[in-house]
């Protein structure tokens, strides 16, 4: 059966391909990202989701043509590199804004429709950096952790209204992110954190750059979207790092920061 999708930040990477497989299988795919776009099978409307208003003003649109909101994947997000001490209030807000916030302020725009409906899907991209603290990426991971913290909470609160939530953990992919990534020029000119940073950056942009094709975490979607009542967390990674996920639960924090610390050699 078609169903009316939402895909924030479906101009590149898991975005255009979770648009472009769900519209190929036959659904009403409309993508939101910051510029125009145009696309066959995708129905693509201009949206900053930091921005409430717009946010609102857009899932009204969408609602009132379409008739109803199936599916929200919460995909838009962005990553700032560099050390915590560091980071600017306009880094902070940036981060926490576009990943956090803007999952928020679509979950909120969405949920009176499918609440009204007494049904619907949110789909929540987290990350393995949702699971534990990611040196030089503290504030990406911090807005991935108030992801999941959102999502198991919002789970509980709508289920009783046939809403169902689930979350995506990807590990690295070969996507746009890396080169899009913005490092922290303080960092990088730092006497104290410039070296550290500049050996972790090349290893984590050598694992992403290496990592899975966005089609597979494409297809993990579009098997949610499916489900009737999909688990709440899935990891999607390679082996390695899907292991360290299921290795963090049952080691000590002293020995997790230690394991980071030399896989990132920092």
């Amino acid at each position: 059966m078609q169903q009316t999708i939402i895909i924030t930040g479906a101009s590149s990477g898991f975005g255009l391909a979770t648009a472009e497989l769900l519209a190929a299988k036959g659904h009403r795919v409309y993508g939101l990202c910051r510029r125009p776009m145009e696309h066959g099978k995708i129905h693509y409307m201009q949206c900053d989701v930091r921005n409430r208003e717009q946010v609102t003003d857009v899932v009204g649109r969408i609602a009132a043509e379409a008739g109803r909101i199936d599916v929200l994947v919460n995909n838009a997000g962005m990553g700032i590199g560099g050390a915590l001490e560091l980071a600017t209030p306009e880094e902070i807000d940036l981060q926490m804004g576009t990943n956090f916030m803007g999952c928020v302020n679509l979950c909120q725009a969405v949920l009176p429709y499918m609440r009204k409906q007494r049904s619907g899907k949110i789909v929540n991209l987290s990350s393995i950096g949702g699971v534990m603290g990611l040196p030089w990426q503290g504030f990406y991971s911090a807005s991935k952790f108030a992801i999941e913290g959102f999502s198991e909470a919002l789970a509980a609160e709508v289920r009783s209204f046939g809403i169902r939530v689930a979350m995506v953990e990807p590990g690295d992919f070969a996507t746009g992110f890396t080169a899009s990534r913005r490092n922290s020029q303080a960092t990088l000119d730092d006497p104290d954190y410039g070296p550290l940073f500049r050996r972790s950056l090349a290893i984590i942009e050598k694992e992403e750059n290496s990592g899975l094709k966005p089609d597979v975490l494409a297809r993990r979607i579009a098997r949610i979207v499916e489900q009737k009542n999909p688990s709440l967390r899935r990891v999607v990674a390679n082996l390695e790092q899907w292991a360290s996920v299921a290795v963090k639960r049952v080691l000590s924090g002293n020995q997790m920061v230690a394991i980071l610390r030399s896989y990132y050699k920092c």
